[in-house]
């Protein structure tokens, strides 16, 4: 018989000092830096009903994503993130997944972002236009409202704009739902505020898709969109088209939400950063807006952002599902067991990043090891809006660089593990007009 080595657990002593690290911190995720710490890149979690194999780094991180990644699964039945998402992209596996990629990926891919720009931009200036001089705004939800609007009229031709008051409360019901909190322990917990914000909005999407069902049953020209394309191709569900818009609503506007909201803080938290931030937009943009072309050249924007994905990845955690016994590293790992790999503590290990707790945008002029970074995962199965996202982010911030001073008011503020990671209680600035 082979014999495997015993995956470490967190004794008693080193659970208390995580504990004392999270009431420091306020964030569970520098705990994961502490256990990491003491017990190497793998151990196992030891709560009342759930153990998972807790990993980080490169290497458990390439196995995962890239050398084992046929034998593992991506849904969980019971999580929340698959009760919502159902069968969307996001936690659908095998041929469903394979499928719905192929068919969703001409809406997502790069060719298609440079139709996106100016849908992206203007949506910016018409949330940023409702600021007032001198005022404070929490940009948290502020720059929500703008990847509302961008994912709806981009990806499904629809403004947004007149409803997001009306859908708002139920679309923060679905991310509270979703978010890591006392369903990892009881996986049936009650939630009645989901299930009646789940109906508002499974209502509205349904009526989208009738109405662009009609429309191409009279016309059969429509706008060449992700929705376009789902509700077009054959064989494909009402059901199966609103998994994915949902997948897109909801995965893809709260990840540039946390991206965008760090960026503004660290804008504020960094003058000399921001500084080099308005010389560069200035230089190449001058007050015309964001084009495809100028924002290849907005180069330290991309490491500015690069280094912000770094420190605060909004999907901070990876997590899978062994579909058969596997070995690994001279560990057993049991079919059903479920597997994470750490993003935010892999972006943080000394092994790769020099001064890995410092703010350095140059520190990307250097390639980083392969599977060090990770903000949109790797191999196959990395986030098919991973372009489109660093497109958006481009255009939303050089766009508010442009045209508007940001002052932090707030710096005393902590990583909030919801679905994306978050800063709490929020990014507090003072706007002003340039």
């Amino acid at each position: 018989m082979t014999a495997y080595a015993k995956i470490p657990t967190p004794s008693g002593k080193l659970a208390l000092k995580a504990l004392q690290t999270i009431a420091r911190t306020r964030s569970p995720l520098p705990a994961l830096e502490v256990f990491h710490g003491e017990l190497g890149k793998v151990f196992r979690a030891n709560l009342p009903s759930f153990k998972p194999i807790m990993t980080a780094g490169a290497d458990w991180a390439r196995w995962l994503l890239v050398e084992a990644r046929e034998s593992f699964l991506w849904k969980a039945p019971k999580d929340p993130i698959a009760r919502l998402l159902r069968d969307g992209l996001l936690v659908a596996d095998g041929e469903t997944h394979d499928v719905m990629r192929r068919l969703m990926n001409p809406a997502l891919h790069r060719n298609a972002l440079t139709g996106y720009v100016e849908a992206m931009w203007r949506a910016t200036d018409r949330i940023a236009e409702q600021w007032q001089p001198d005022q404070t705004y929490d940009m948290l939800p502020e720059v929500r409202k703008i990847a509302l609007l961008i994912v709806m009229e981009t990806l499904f031709s629809i403004d947004f704009m007149p409803h997001i008051q009306q859908y708002w409360a139920a679309i923060l019901h679905m991310l509270r739902y979703i978010s890591p909190g006392i369903w990892i322990l009881w996986a049936d917990i009650p939630r009645p505020n989901y299930r009646r914000a789940l109906r508002r909005i499974d209502d509205y999407l349904h009526q989208i898709i009738r109405l662009r069902r009609q429309q191409l049953a009279q016309n059969g020209a429509q706008p060449d969109d992700l929705l376009g394309i789902l509700v077009a191709a054959e064989g494909v569900s009402d059901a199966m088209i609103r998994d994915q818009m949902l997948t897109m609503i909801i995965a893809g506007h709260d990840t540039s939400t946390g991206l965008l909201s760090w960026a503004l803080y660290l804008i504020g938290a960094h003058p000399e950063a921001a500084a080099r931030l308005r010389e560069e937009v200035d230089a190449l943009l001058g007050d015309a807006p964001p084009t495809m072309e100028r924002l290849a050249q907005l180069k330290y924007l991309d490491r500015f952002i690069d280094e912000t994905l770094r420190l605060y990845p909004p999907a901070h955690l990876g997590s899978r599902i062994a579909a058969q016994d596997l070995t690994h590293d001279g560990y057993l790992i049991r079919k059903g067991e479920r597997v994470t790999y750490s993003i935010y503590v892999t972006h943080r290990m000394a092994e790769y990043w020099r001064d890995p707790a410092e703010f350095c945008p140059d520190r990307f002029l250097e390639k980083p090891v392969p599977y060090s970074f990770l903000p949109f995962g790797g191999g196959a199965r990395n986030c098919i809006g991973a372009a489109f996202a660093q497109v958006e982010a481009k255009v939303i911030l050089a766009r508010l660089v442009q045209r508007f001073n940001f002052k932090l008011l707030q710096r005393d503020v902590h990583m909030h593990m919801a679905v994306t990671l978050e800063p709490r209680p929020g990014v507090f600035m003072r706007v002003s007009r340039r």
